[in-house]
């Protein structure tokens, strides 16, 4: 779909909101127990934010930590794209807000609605401008509070998410052994109808009616978006790796959208690789939407997983469905 593009990550920065929610916290609000959760899901804690914190505000300091990572001014920045399903407001955008917070006054950017593909989606957004050598650094940010759309009297969906935000500083790639090598992303609106906020847009402006109805809050056909998320990861990393001439083994680590571990598993599984390939936090976070593959990037960095030339895989599915995934070598 894309290659080759000549722009590397040269700095991955995430934040996250202090204050923890564990499953037993969430025993006392609804009808469910840790046995429950882990089980299904994967999931012990995941970060909340405190009233009156919106994704903008995480955003901003992921941004501030990549520019202090990487030495970078702010002023340096020509393209800020940030991608969330909860921004602050419809508009402006969270970018703008973003923006004007890190004193980036020669950027500009926009927002990406791309549920749990919109970091992979805004990343090569950034990496298409820097690799068209219109831009010489670009942000790259994916940051939800998931929090604020969930409905706590449905067990179903509320015990999975949490807030969080990460943020990708995006350069000129100097050698074909360094930066983003391949993607492939698709969407399959066929499958919106299972997992989708039906209140708040232009067909259902907020009313009396909307919020009586609980049509503000996440909905999601758990059977469906698993089968779907299992099968569709699996075939865009294994037909990057063929197309590109790698095999799983070439692979030092795959870091896939963190919705499920039974997902993460079962892709795994297929695509033939062992557990010390893949990064898993979903234990610790929940699903970020947005923020999940940049923080299992930090994460990964932080262990010691990724390395010079190591040979990397982004992948995610997410409501749209939307699709996507992203290959490349890592910079530093």
């Amino acid at each position: 779909m894309g290659r080759p593009i000549a722009a590397k990550i040269t700095g991955v920065a995430s934040y996250l909101p202090p204050r923890v929610m564990t499953n037993a916290d969430l025993e006392k609000i609804v009808d469910t127990n840790d046995e429950w959760i882990r089980t299904r899901t994967g999931i012990r804690e995941r970060r909340i934010v405190d009233k009156g914190v919106a994704t903008s505000h995480l955003a901003t300091e992921a941004a501030k930590r990549v520019l202090a990572q990487t030495n970078t001014s702010a002023e340096e920045i020509d393209l800020i794209v940030v991608a969330t399903v909860t921004p602050d407001m419809m508009f402006p955008a969270t970018a703008c807000l973003v923006q004007d917070r890190i004193g980036a006054t020669h950027a500009w950017g926009f927002d990406v609605s791309a549920a749990c593909c919109g970091f992979v989606y805004a990343l090569t957004v950034a990496a298409q401008f820097v690799g068209a050598g219109s831009h010489r650094k670009a942000l790259a940010i994916g940051a939800d509070v998931m929090t604020s759309i969930l409905d706590y009297e449905d067990r179903a969906t509320c015990v999975l998410f949490g807030d969080g935000a990460g943020a990708a500083l995006v350069e000129p790639a100097t050698s074909p052994a360094e930066g983003i090598i391949d993607f492939h992303h698709d969407i399959d609106g066929s499958g919106g109808k299972y997992l989708y906020m039906p209140g708040g847009g232009s067909l259902h402006p907020s009313s009396h009616e909307t919020v009586d109805k609980r049509m503000h809050y996440v909905h999601q056909e758990g059977s469906q978006v698993f089968k779907y998320a299992v099968r569709r990861m699996a075939q865009l990393a294994c037909g990057m790796l063929e197309r590109n001439g790698f095999s799983n083994n070439d692979l030092a680590l795959v870091v896939p959208h963190q919705a499920n571990l039974r997902i993460i598993r079962a892709m795994q599984e297929r695509l033939g690789v062992e557990d010390s390939k893949v990064m898993v936090n979903i234990d610790r976070y929940g699903n970020t939407t947005g923020g999940t593959i940049p923080l299992g990037l930090v994460d990964a960095v932080e262990q010691g997983r990724l390395h010079k030339g190591d040979l990397v895989m982004l992948v995610s599915v997410g409501a749209g469905y939307t699709s996507g995934g992203i290959l490349l070598r890592w910079a530093y």
